[in-house]
């Protein structure tokens, strides 16, 4: 059964989110025979006969999902919505760049973070970026459908579209200044770059590369944890949070 993996979503707080975020249809809702806890919560938000359940067994469920740990509910949905219009620095000051993030888990867990440290939009670019899965949209709590968010194949040329539109990226690398001591200025663009490269050497070139304060030199942070630490930092700082 080929999916696109945006339209296979799966546990309560993801479905939820489209519920009540309303900027997706939802097709159909599978779920066990046996009424299960995650299910009562969704079936509490639910407009009454607008959504058909089928009620299946949990290896039905498995194969739909892509993985047992889906809290006994899976929905088919409509494909996530992409933003088109590149962000505008006038209306949308703070940002976040994630360059060829591939772990599905981190990029949830990031886009969790932006929501909540107020982030205004996110790009996700690089042709190695993890696709927005169910495993994605479950590691966000959903929360990834209340962002506004762009899907841009080439890294660099999405950096230099916010350069030149009038952002200052700031990006996270071993090396740079303490981000303790910049002021990281609005309206600005925090980048967080691939689990295992880092950030690409271009998009370097022309941002401010900050570093996290660790304890020594020869480790770094997660992914996810390193942009939950700089776009909290950015938000307290200009008391966005």
């Amino acid at each position: 059964m080929k999916q696109d993996p945006s339209t296979i979503i799966f546990g309560a707080h993801s479905i939820c989110e489209i519920l009540k975020n309303n900027r997706r249809r939802i097709e159909r809702i599978f779920t066990t025979k046996q009424e299960c806890k995650a299910f009562r919560q969704i079936k509490s938000i639910l407009p009454a006969g607008r959504v058909p359940v089928s009620f299946v067994d949990r290896t039905f469920l498995a194969k739909l999902a892509g993985t047992t740990d889906n809290q006994g509910v899976v929905a088919q949905v409509a494909p996530f919505i992409f933003r088109k219009k590149m962000f505008d620095p006038a209306r949308e000051q703070f940002l976040l760049l994630l360059d060829n993030i591939q772990d599905p888990r981190n990029l949830g867990a990031i886009l969790r973070s932006a929501y909540c440290t107020g982030v205004q939009g996110v790009i996700l670019s690089g042709r190695q970026t993890a696709p927005m899965t169910g495993t994605v949209h479950r590691s966000s709590a959903g929360l990834c459908e209340r962002l506004e968010i762009i899907c841009d194949t080439t890294s660099v040329e999405a950096a230099k579209k916010l350069v030149k539109s009038g952002y200052t990226l700031y990006a996270g690398a071993l090396g740079g200044k303490n981000i303790q001591d910049v002021s990281m200025q609005l309206p600005c663009v925090a980048v967080i770059g691939n689990e295992g490269d880092g950030i690409s050497p271009e998009i370097k070139r022309i941002s401010i590369c900050v570093m996290l304060p660790q304890i020594a030199s020869d480790v770094s942070y997660n992914a996810s944890v390193a942009a939950g630490l700089m776009l909290f930092l950015c938000a307290t700082k200009h008391k966005i949070i």
